[in-house]
């Protein structure tokens, strides 16, 4: 990938985006090509077409997406399918009609089987039923990952695919409404830690595991896979290993300094017992993730008191 070369990154302000901007930025790409919501929608297809015939970006990140939690998937099912399909549809086209050299498509573990394997390998996509309270994302994201599949058949576009575990990091969403679990824990602690309350409250038992990545990670991953990878098989990305989620409130009361106790409320619901990626693939093609959970985990909380506690 020339570094001088136009490269867009669609979505560039999300956690995902941003991360693949730091690591494009830190290897000498000078050239980027960013974009806000405001200044270009990518569900209108003439404004993307547009801005594709006039810019024509050699290399894109489609980071783009419509997200959101549990809550959010179930009261707006239509804007979830509507949205992502539209912005993967537009982008992919306009990439390929215009002369991008390559594509790469950002999709998400939640286009697996609810009951998939654990580890969950590449393998198991469409084998089962997904997670009800998620699927209208997860049936757009298995659609972009197809999409790219069907124009490198059909007309040779090096279109990729990764699929991340769940990330965390710098720009987090730290919503107690809609966040996921680890800034959610992060924000929970520290409040209870200047509170000085003498416990903290977790979900379910904390026996459910989960695999957590640090979105810089991520963007290692996604320009090392851009440099190095085509193929139509897509590809996880994920640390390999999991913890528990007591676990992980014990190491984010740690980091954070609350001395008081971790409670469980037992009436509240566990959730899938384990959700972990098949890294094989990856690790085969020779990358492997840096970020130790506990030294993100800090970094994190340093970024969150700085950024969004104040």
């Amino acid at each position: 990938m020339n570094p001088h070369a136009k490269i867009y990154v669609a979505g560039h302000r999300g956690l995902a985006g941003s991360a693949i901007v730091r690591r494009l930025q830190a290897v000498g790409c000078d050239n980027l090509l960013l974009r806000t919501h405001t200044e270009l929608d990518l569900t209108n297809q003439a404004a993307v077409d547009a801005f594709f015939a006039a810019e024509r970006p050699e290399y894109v990140f489609l980071a783009a997406a419509k997200v959101g939690g549990i809550q959010a998937n179930n009261l707006y099912p239509a804007e979830f399918i509507r949205d992502n399909l539209a912005i993967q549809t537009n982008v992919i086209h306009a990439a390929w009609s215009n002369g991008a050299s390559k594509l790469l498509f950002l999709g998400s573990s939640c286009i697996y089987p609810k009951f998939a394997p654990q580890p969950m390998p590449e393998s198991c996509l469409l084998t089962g039923e997904l997670e009800p309270t998620n699927e209208w994302y997860a049936i757009a994201k298995i659609a972009g990952i197809k999409m790219c599949q069907a124009y490198r058949k059909q007309y040779g576009f090096d279109a990729i695919s990764l699929m991340p575990t769940n990330l965390y990091g710098p720009g987090d969403n730290f919503n107690l409404e809609n966040s996921h679990v680890l800034p959610a824990l992060l924000r929970k602690f520290h409040e209870a830690k200047e509170r000085g309350d003498a416990e903290v409250v977790m979900w379910g038992t904390g026996t459910p595991r989960r695999e957590f990545m640090h979105v810089d990670d991520l963007g290692d991953a996604a320009v090392f896979l851009m440099q190095n990878y085509s193929d139509e098989a897509f590809v996880n990305v994920g640390v390999g290993e999991d913890v528990t989620i007591r676990e992980l409130g014990q190491l984010v009361g740690e980091v954070v300094g609350f001395r008081g106790k971790i409670v469980q409320d037992l009436s509240k619901p566990d959730g899938t017992p384990r959700k972990l990626m098949d890294v094989d693939r990856l690790s085969a093609l020779g990358w492997k993730a840096r970020i130790a959970l506990r030294d993100g985990v800090a970094e994190t909380y340093q970024w969150f008191v700085e950024h969004y506690a104040k």
